[in-house]
């Protein structure tokens, strides 16, 4: 430990207040990494949650809607988590500006969902982002155009840690800069940063000055995560002494996301179990759809006093996530990160609440950009919502190849978006082009071997269909 900040101990002469808060975080999480011997969970104390302690949305729902719904939303904030970027998806910048719905980017859909909740209910919710270094300049460019708009945005940024090399456990940094050979020195440190640079900001203190009781969490990036009033109307009409402080949203498991975090009892308390915490000879049971019925959409509901109060008293203990990353160099590096829903272990009577999948419509792929692009939904006011039209709740499985990775390809390849209602399957691979009003049914599996070229012409329908080979549209 000693060697690790000799190293770093000569930047914080040059340092601001923010930095030295972030020296501070990181070497306390640092430093508990060091301590940490072992998995953080005993596989043999894990136990299913107990029944009343993950509710079902319609049970939360059939309290119906608070008397006052407009003195109710102003005791709300809506943070969003916005320090990503779009590189997973071939876009440079934050993610939150890529356009995903007729050019409306994740964060023009966001304001207009608040705008339109402060607009119907006469309310004054605010949005609150919560940037990184990666995020924070463009997105404060892109704010001014909201100026305007019925919503009050505040922003924040989370800390800056150093990546550690993973031979010796030194900060690879040389100095301050995030430049040059510092470029990839400096790493944002996992949601599970939200509650001590909320905290640190200031901004938790206003928003509590200014009579705000619970924040609605969600990533940026999640479609589905709008404002529920059935569940803040749950949180607010508890008794003072046994009030909830924290609601995980969670969804049935599809085979699509047994990778997802999922609720367990852990000794007498209420705990998010991560694959990464996970022994390997039990991921294959983590995995399983039988035994963890549920995962984590990382939709939260958090009592704003009682962050301040577990803060103050430092008694949040967040599982620490080491992810290895491998640099352009080639050299291998880990980055101790945490995340938002892992505290839920230190809130008082925290539940989780079984939502509806619709609210969980995360786009992390050009295939799940195809999905929210398509006619399976229709937008109002910013909110995505599945077509009536459309037979079956679930959405269709979705793979598209590596042609279509980047935003910008994919656009490229579609005339216009086909199709989808009556869609089941869709796996595409290859050199493949759609041209206009291209129908698609069932399962429907295209092909292009390497060196071929398939183009879906203008007007197609399939249904069923496996299309493999080479077919050429040429203009004439």
């Amino acid at each position: 430990l000693n060697l690790c900040f000799s190293k770093l101990r000569p930047f914080t002469k040059l340092s601001t207040t923010d930095t030295m808060t972030d020296f501070s975080g990181f070497k306390n999480l640092f430093h508990r990494f060091l301590q940490v011997k072992g998995p953080s969970v005993e596989w043999a104390k894990i136990n299913r949650p107990p029944e009343d302690s993950i509710q079902p949305y319609e049970k939360i729902k059939a309290k119906g809607l608070p008397n006052n719904i407009t003195e109710t939303l102003n005791k709300l904030v809506v943070v969003k988590l916005n320090g990503g970027l779009g590189t997973s998806m071939g876009c440079k910048g934050p993610k939150s500006l890529i356009s995903v719905r007729n050019e409306n980017t994740f964060l023009d859909l966001t304001v207009q969902q608040i705008e339109h909740l402060n607009k119907t209910y006469n309310a004054d919710v605010p949005l609150v982002l919560m940037n990184s270094f990666n995020t924070d300049e463009d997105t404060k460019k892109i704010l001014q155009k909201y100026s305007h708009h019925r919503v009050k945005i505040h922003t924040f940024n989370q800390s800056r840690y150093p990546r550690i090399n993973k031979e010796s456990l030194l900060p690879i940094a040389t100095n301050m800069g995030m430049t040059g050979e510092n470029a990839e020195a400096w790493y944002p440190p996992g949601h599970g940063d939200i509650y001590a640079s909320f905290h640190n900001s200031g901004l938790l203190d206003n928003l509590l000055a200014e009579g705000r009781e619970y924040m609605f969490v969600s990533n940026i990036d999640n479609l589905g995560a709008t404002v529920d009033l059935f569940i803040l109307h749950h949180l607010i009409c508890q008794p003072a002494d046994k009030r909830c402080e924290f609601i995980m949203e969670v969804t049935d498991k599809t085979r699509a996301d047994v990778k997802g975090g999922t609720l367990i009892q852990y000794e007498d308390h209420l705990r998010l179990l991560e694959i990464a915490q996970v022994p390997k000879a039990h991921v294959d049971e983590f995995k399983s759809v039988t035994k963890f019925k549920i995962f984590n959409t990382n939709n939260l509901w958090i009592s704003l006093s009682a962050i301040k109060r577990l803060q103050e008293r430092n008694s949040m203990d967040l599982e620490i996530i080491v992810n290895p990353k491998t640099l352009d160099g080639g050299l291998n590096v880990i980055q101790l990160e945490t995340a938002v829903g892992a505290a839920i272990k230190s809130f008082n009577n925290a539940m989780g609440v079984n939502v509806p999948r619709s609210r969980f419509l995360p786009v992390k792929t050009s295939s799940d950009l195809l999905l929210v692009m398509s006619n399976l939904y229709s937008l109002d006011a910013g909110s995505l919502t599945m077509s009536k039209k459309r037979e079956f709740l679930t959405t269709p499985h979705v793979k598209l190849g590596s042609s279509f990775t980047k935003v910008q390809d994919f656009l490229t390849r579609f005339e216009n978006i086909p199709d989808m209602l009556e869609l089941d399957h869709l796996t595409v691979s290859g050199d493949v082009t759609f041209g206009k009003n291209v129908s698609l049914k069932g399962t429907v599996i295209i092909i292009a071997n390497h060196g071929d070229r398939i183009d879906i012409p203008a007007g197609a329908m399939l249904e069923n269909k496996i299309v493999s080979g080479n077919l050429r549209i040429l203009d004439h």
